[in-house]
């Protein structure tokens, strides 16, 4: 028997524990034995004081409770703030989310979470919050309140890039997602356009497959770039109208569109901003504290110098600094309005229209008769121009709209994209009498001395060829060399001889140095094969052959489609693009951006160049631009200069500053009227031995 076994059998004397010196004994106390069959059950709570027992239940009810609690009501910023991450491929500043730091975006989050709004509009300036919002709002109600949700961009490859590029690394980066939904690609439930959560799925689909728009019941449905969009998804209809159609069983349906605006008259988000409660963002002056919008009309600056801009208040003339114009608008996001407040006109005591004045907390506009609320339809829309982004300042804002003032192309832009404002077209129309009356004395060889480079359209008819070689220079000024005019059967090698001599020609630069077409298009609408047959041994030369069409696209394409039959790439232009920015750029006299003429050209030379018109029409609603001309009429001239046009804009590599260093070009400056003396070319340099001949920036013999 063990020692231990031995111990417990002892008597409770001899189990007392020997001291030092003096034989005590350890005592042993024996093991309980079982309790007997119909002795109660123990509760442990009966051997815990009164006060540790109720502490002990309240703890045991408050942990049951939080179990089976929704999870709490939070808005869509405040979801957001709590547990949002950016990833950092698709942010500059990765990491937690900040609502302050773009405080705009609380109070267009916010919208959907209101019970009151149904359908929200935002028309924002670019590179500011859209983007992050609409992303913000899909994981709020992947978390918070599961739904079918449809995210809808212009093109199925869009909606693709935006699956890869913004929603996979929100799911992967965002704990509060982690796990919901399931990226593998092996899940048949979930692909790069559709995945699935408990409780919902998202749908990503394109505005230009109406076969994505069909066939799913949706609840929150967010349109992104709706200016973007086609006016029809195919033979359907307005793509945003179908969409919509998904929604109409949900009582608690939420539809967003958010787009920078494009052209007046034209534009969906303006159209659809304008029908909403119209809310622009009011942020106090630093100075005297009045609230208002931040306006275009304020920012000013010293001639010439865009680093003196800046904002000045419009109701006591102060001027801000960079810090306090970024506090404003930051403090804006601390009244209960989020510094949102309705501006639509609305009607009320005697049903005269009012431009809002006065608001409530909210932000709700109040009759200034009565103190009612006006009414509100579910319509809540958002404007925001880049003067309260604080990504920028007010002189880059400035030296950006500089550069652009003196190109109608580029000031568009700036206007749609940094003042989020539909830009106004001032006609599409050129008089051909005008232009007869700015003929410029020059040459073609020599070329004119701010000539840096040369392409060419050519234009193949049933019984002739005709070619404008186009010079361009600075500021994306363009001076016509020669309009050529060739008769001859397409069908005979002579025809295209003559072709082929036109596109070799060389031309000598004022300073001594020679320029060559650097490239050509060559339109293959008639005469195709043979046109291939042209263009493919002279692809290397860059004479391509191309094809128009019609409708919204650049004016050259990002690659070419490949006929493999034929064996030949061909490059699809964006006419329709092109004549807008010709003709805009006609009506320029001087300066960048002005067409320059020379007095040999003839008055059908400018009646063809201007024989067109665009004219609006509507398809499904929409307005869309087209370009006709009388039958009678002859548009040769306007082809040819659309093709040498969009031949420039193939050379992407071309440095024009470093090549005007290089031919000693003087600045761009615009020629004198034909009734004034021919201008006096600079010298040519003083002769110098000739060196090994070699060819730099391909064009330029030196």
């Amino acid at each position: 028997m063990s020692r231990t076994a031995t111990s417990l059998t002892m008597s409770p004397a001899s189990s007392r524990p020997a001291g030092k010196g003096q034989g005590a004994r350890r005592r042993v106390r024996a093991s309980p034995g079982p309790p007997p069959p119909d002795a109660p059950t123990p509760n442990i709570l009966d051997e815990i004081r009164p006060l540790s027992r109720q502490q002990l239940s309240r703890a045991v009810r408050q942990a049951i409770a939080r179990s089976c609690a929704p999870p709490p009501k939070r808005t869509v910023s405040e979801w957001a703030d709590a547990k949002r991450m950016l990833s950092p491929e698709a942010s500059s500043e990765p990491g937690r989310w900040s609502t302050e730091r773009v405080a705009p975006a609380k109070g267009v989050m916010d919208a959907f979470s209101d019970p009151e709004v149904e359908k929200v509009s935002v028309m924002a300036c670019t590179q500011v919050f859209k983007t992050e919002s609409l992303n913000n709002v899909v994981a709020n109600f992947i978390d918070q309140d599961p739904s079918p949700i449809m995210v809808l961009q212009p093109t199925l490859t869009m909606a693709e890039a935006w699956s890869k590029d913004r929603l996979v690394p929100m799911l992967r980066d965002t704990p509060a997602l982690q796990g919901l939904v399931e990226n593998k690609s092996k899940a048949s439930e979930n692909t790069i356009l559709h995945k699935t959560f408990p409780g919902g799925h998202i749908t990503m689909a394109g505005a230009n497959s109406p076969a994505s728009l069909a066939s799913r019941p949706i609840r929150v449905v967010l349109c992104d770039e709706v200016d973007r969009y086609p006016p029809s998804a195919g033979k359907e209809g307005d793509p945003v109208s179908l969409v919509v159609e998904r929604t109409e069983t949900f009582w608690n349906r939420k539809i967003g569109l958010f787009s920078t605006p494009t052209v007046k008259g034209k534009s969906r988000i303006e159209a659809s901003y304008n029908e909403s409660d119209q809310r622009r963002f009011f942020v106090p002056c630093p100075h005297c504290g009045e609230r208002h919008p931040l306006k275009w009309t304020q920012v000013k600056w010293e001639e010439g110098q865009p680093e003196t801009a800046a904002y000045w208040c419009e109701s006591c003339g102060c001027k801000w600094s960079e810090a306090e114009r970024l506090r404003a608008i930051r403090c804006a996001m601390s009244f209960p309005d989020r510094g949102w407040r309705q501006t639509a006109e609305f009607s009320c005591c005697g049903g005269e229209k009012r431009t809002p004045s006065q608001w409530d907390d909210v932000g709700h506009s109040l009759c200034p008769g009565c103190g009612k609320r006006s009414r509100f339809d579910g319509h809540a829309g958002f404007h925001l121009n880049k003067l309260a982004s604080p990504w920028t300042t007010i002189p880059k804002i400035v030296k950006k709209f500089l550069e652009s003032k003196p190109f109608p192309d580029r000031l568009k832009t700036w206007v749609n994209t940094t003042l989020a404002e539909t830009w106004e077209e001032s006609g599409e129309t050129v008089d051909a009498t005008g232009l007869l009356s700015r003929r410029e004395h020059y040459a073609a060889d020599p070329v004119p001395a701010w000539v840096l480079l040369i392409t060419a359209g050519a234009d193949i008819q049933p019984d002739r060829f005709e070619v404008e070689i186009l010079g361009h220079g600075l500021g994306e000024q363009t001076w016509s060399l020669d309009y050529v005019r060739h008769y001859g059967d397409p069908s005979t090698q002579a025809f295209w001889e003559a072709l082929d001599d036109v596109l070799e020609r060389r031309f000598k630069h004022p300073c001594g140095r020679e320029l060559r077409i650097e490239t050509a298009c060559v339109d293959s609408g008639d005469n195709t094969q043979l046109v291939y047959d042209f263009c493919r041994p002279r692809f290397g030369r860059r004479i391509y052959a191309i094809k128009g069409r019609g409708g919204p696209h650049p004016i050259w394409p990002e690659q070419a489609t490949v006929n493999k039959g034929k064996k030949i790439a061909i490059f699809l232009l964006g006419v329709d693009t092109a004549k807008s920015l010709i003709y805009k750029r006609l009506s320029i006299r001087g300066g960048p951006g002005c067409c320059h003429f020379p007095t040999r050209y003839s008055e059908t030379y400018f009646e063809q160049l201007t024989a067109e018109k665009a004219i609006t029409k509507h398809r499904n609603g929409f307005p869309y631009t087209v370009w006709e001309k009388s039958e009678s009429a002859r548009n040769e001239a306007l082809d040819c200069r659309v093709y040498a046009m969009a031949a420039r804009y193939s050379l992407t590599a071309i440095d024009l500053d470093r090549r005007a260093a290089l031919l000693s070009a003087p600045p761009p400056l615009a020629l004198p009227p034909a009734d004034s003396d021919p201008p006096t070319p600079p010298p040519p340099p003083k002769p110098k031995p000739p060196p090994r001949q070699r060819y730099r920036s391909r064009g330029i013999r030196v």
